[in-house]
């Protein structure tokens, strides 16, 4: 079994917003999705719903942002 960098997602009241995405950006999201129903057992009918948690994760994980942004709330 694969380790994904996300897990099941959470049910949260969300903020709605427009993006475009590049087609194979798109393709890649779905395919994502499907991974991640089938390693999860939790369908998730809407690949748009796996952006959140993938900028959160990203942005989690990125330590220039968290270096930056201490020293903004410092500032």
């Amino acid at each position: 079994m694969s380790k994904l960098k996300l897990s099941a997602i959470p049910d949260d009241r969300p903020v709605k917003i427009t993006v475009e995405l590049p087609a194979a950006v798109h393709r890649d999201l779905v395919a994502y999705t499907e991974v991640l129903c089938r390693e999860t057992d939790q369908p998730v009918a809407d690949p748009a719903k796996l952006i959140a948690p993938m900028l959160t994760r990203f942005m989690a994980t990125d330590r220039a942002f968290a270096r930056a942004r201490r020293g903004l709330k410092g500032s």
